[in-house]
């Protein structure tokens, strides 16, 4: 379809055209901001429904969205201010208690009145409001041929993304839980969550008030809870009675009210492209984010703030420069925001998992559930709420091992940790990391007995080794060290007696092989690519090359090549024993030989060890029973799993439950949770802490304890974690990397004083603790300083 020429090039004898197609707050919000900058460009909205249809009840916005708001157009946001509610509080109702949350500063307004006063402001303005007009997007180009910008914000269901699908290239996935949206005539001064445990499961209301006399209720479950009610999708009168019936007592005697309250199942969208020919998409239509963190309104409005930033500074000269800067400025933000949401379903998919938590330590996985809030954080709003959830981690950690930090306090982080007969001092871990450092021979240098000392010096209470291999084809890297010579082992042997001289840290062995992944480049060169010469065989589940046509073919592994891989690992074993580690780990993960069993992306296998996960599950659990048989009883053993292969098809929850019972029942006393690097083709969905939840499921399911690491970085984090109970250890990888005294750093910024220095760094301790005491009270003053201004005014509570 050809375009209008003005939106590639200037015309100064004609304005600027815009139709936007959507009437939500989003295409509101942009063509006000648009119309009022440019009064003499042509800004006109067209909506499906009447001015006066709104469906749902109220919406949620932070002090930090109102700020933004005030400084875009004063005169809507008094608007909405006039008739907002304001809360400080997130009350969390659990089990019959109440345990409150403040210093958050949100307000909840009538979504309709929120389209009102954006409709005023627009016509105020000048832009033309056309209502109960529904736009075929077949007849799109045609009907707004005059257009140099088509704004398409016409919602979840987008008609017009799905009519371009092949340009825009959504990606839709429908979540399980099922929820509906009801209102009350319940006040309220805060925001409820009331969790109420049924005989068919757990049902939460997500409440709060909107406007005087009217409150939003968004009951939500699993699908074996709605169907254990006996719920029905369009049954808005059953499903009312059930619901009231459920939660009289929060009710309090008000009744629910109605508006189109069907029981849904929440999409998740998100487009690879945001742009096509002169059409742009905003709000739900491109990217939609769960209610539960509140977000969906608030990220509408906030890309129409960018779109229009980005139409006035460039769609004169290039509506696509337009389009470009507009992507270039809120993509990744929209990708954290629903990427908070999508965690945050997450734990409301499986809130059950959480209920045999005390009081405290739920209500902290509610607020810590999206990983935007930690520990710090909360500490910063509400200090109470953190020392009560500190005061009962500290009584339950004296119930269950005798260790008293009742009056010391010094974080879940720097509380010890027991596995069999190994006590560590604190719950830090670095992480295993190639270092690419061995010689050719697989032999240590001088660079390990540094690197590894160091971090032990740094106060971490767990070092794990690089993966070290048992035989030399087993190696990733001519670059690996190896564990199969008594030369090898007398090496190891001097780090580990440094380190138990020196410090209090424990070391742990990771033992694998390379498998189809062996034979490669260091990570520095070309990472999982052939060395250029002298090649080693490979083997692997199956015949399946990494990298079709550039990787070698490994050979898929035959029984006399089982017992090899298992006399190998066997007699490493004991070398590790000898040479004074505290802990043994297989690795089972990233597509190595044993984990190439468990994925069904690379066992093919026909035989007894391919197909069902008991059956992938054999060999990995034939190597370990035979390293726990010569391991002695009173050290411990864990495994590293990848609990996702982040490719479909691969691993799935249900796997990697049997994987992690399964070894446990074989012996296995920790599971270090890791993710991915299968196959080449993955597609992980990375951000901070972003394998942590499958830390969280082994450790709340199967209920074993767990380790987890991927993209931690704060000491805040690492409180969060152990608080909410998604691992017992956590694990830091880059981190370490650049700051081996990340440890004693965390120390300090806590006041922390129950952990163990060498003697000569004692007046380093003191100046740390001195010195850090002051930056802390600082930044934590200017934190408070910074925090948005509280919006309160508006209806009474």
């Amino acid at each position: 379809m050809a375009l209008r020429p003005s939106t590639n090039q200037t015309h100064e004898a004609e304005r600027m055209k815009i139709t936007v197609v959507g009437g939500g707050p989003g295409g509101l919000y942009f063509a006000l901001l648009t119309k009022k900058a440019r009064p003499d460009w042509a800004v006109e909205i067209y909506e499906q429904n009447a001015a006066d249809d709104t469906f749902g009840f109220g919406v949620v916005f932070s002090d930090e969205t109102l700020d933004e708001f005030l400084s875009r157009d004063p005169d809507s946001y008094e608007r909405i201010r006039d008739r907002f509610a304001y809360w400080d509080d997130v009350a969390i109702h659990y089990k019959g208690e109440e345990i409150r949350c403040g210093g958050n500063g949100f307000c909840g307004t009538s979504r309709m009145y929120l389209l009102q006063a954006l409709q005023g402001r627009c016509r105020d303005v000048g832009v033309e409001l056309h209502f109960g007009a529904r736009i075929d997007p077949a007849t799109l180009q045609t009907r707004f041929a005059g257009s140099d910008i088509i704004v398409a914000a016409d919602g979840i269901n987008s008609p017009i993304r799905e009519y371009y699908r092949e340009a825009f290239k959504p990606t839709l996935s429908i979540k399980s839980n099922r929820f509906c949206w009801m209102g009350s005539t319940r006040p309220m001064g805060e925001f409820n969550y009331f969790f109420r445990e049924t005989p068919h499961g757990v049902i939460c209301a997500h409440t709060y008030q909107y406007e005087a006399n009217r409150s939003t209720w968004v009951f939500e479950m699993d699908e074996a809870c709605w169907q254990g009610h006996g719920f029905s999708e369009q049954d808005e009168e059953g499903s009312r009675h059930k619901l009231a019936a459920l939660f009289t007592r929060e009710l309090d005697g008000h009744p629910l009210l109605l508006n189109r309250s069907f029981w849904r199942r929440f999409p998740r969208i998100f487009c690879e492209n945001w742009s096509h020919d002169n059409i742009v998409m905003l709000g739900d239509a491109k990217a939609s984010a769960h209610y539960s963190i509140g977000s969906g309104t608030k990220l509408a409005m906030e890309c129409g703030i960018a779109l229009s930033d980005a139409v006035l500074a460039h769609a004169e000269q290039s509506v696509e420069a337009a389009f470009a800067a507009y992507d270039a400025a809120r993509r990744v933000p929209c990708q954290v925001v629903q990427h908070n949401a999508d965690v945050s379903l997450a734990w409301f998919e499986h809130m059950s998992r959480s209920f045999d938590m005390e009081p405290m330590q739920f209500a902290m996985t509610v607020m810590c559930r999206a990983k935007s809030v930690t520990y710090d954080n909360l500490a910063l709003r509400d200090p109470d709420f953190v020392a009560r959830a500190d005061t009962e981690f500290y009584d339950r950690l004296y119930r269950e091992t005798g260790d008293d930090y009742r009056k010391s306090r010094p974080t879940p982080m720097f509380t010890r940790f027991r596995l069999r007969g190994l006590e560590l001092a604190n719950r830090v871990v670095m992480a295993p990391m190639a270092q690419y450092r061995a010689d050719q021979g697989g032999n240590l240098t001088d660079w390990h007995l540094v690197h590894y000392a160091s971090h032990a010096l740094g106060g971490v209470g767990l070092i794990f080794a690089e993966m070290t291999c048992p035989t030399t084809n087993a190696r990733i890297t001519p670059g690996c060290p190896g564990l199969w010579t008594d030369a090898q082992e007398a090496q190891w042997a001097r780090i580990v007696d440094f380190i138990h001289a020196n410090s209090r840290a424990k070391v742990a062995m990771q033992l694998g092989h390379a498998g189809r992944k062996g034979s490669t480049q260091v990570g520095w060169a070309k990472p999982d690519t052939p060395l250029e010469e002298a090649n080693w065989p490979l083997v692997s589940a199956s015949a399946v090359a990494w990298h079709e046509a550039v990787s070698q073919v490994p050979r898929e592994l035959d029984d006399a090549g089982m017992e090899a891989v298992v006399a190998d690992f066997v007699q490493a074993t004991r070398r590790a024993d000898r040479a004074g580690f505290d802990l043994l780990e297989l690795h089972c993960a990233h597509g190595y030989l044993l984990a190439s069993f468990l994925s069904p992306l690379t066992n093919r296998r026909t035989d007894d060890y391919g197909g069902a996960i008991e059956n992938r599950l054999r060999f990995p659990l034939r190597v370990f029973a035979a390293m726990r048989a010569v391991w002695p009883a009173a050290k411990p053993m864990s495994v590293r799993i990848s609990a996702s292969d982040w490719a479909e098809g691969g691993i799935s929850e249900q796997d990697v439950f049997a994987i992690s019972q399964a070894f446990g029942e074989a012996g296995c006393d920790l599971i270090d949770v890791s993710a991915g690097q299968t196959v080449p083709h993955q597609s992980p969905v990375y951000g901070r802490m972003f394998q942590v939840q499958f830390a969280e499921a082994i450790r709340n399911v199967p209920k074993m304890a767990t380790m987890t690491v991927g993209a931690i970085t704060e000491p805040a984090q690492i409180n969060t974690i152990l608080h909410t109970r998604r691992a017992d250890l956590v694990a830091l990888g880059r981190t370490h990397l650049w700051n081996p005294y990340f440890t004693h750093q965390a120390e300090a910024w806590y006041g922390a004083r129950n952990q163990p220095w060498p003697e000569p760094y004692w007046p380093g301790r003191n100046q740390a603790h001195s010195e850090t005491a002051k930056v802390r009270e600082k930044q934590v003053a200017l934190q408070k300083k910074a925090k948005p201004a509280r919006h309160e005014r508006g209806v009474g509570m």
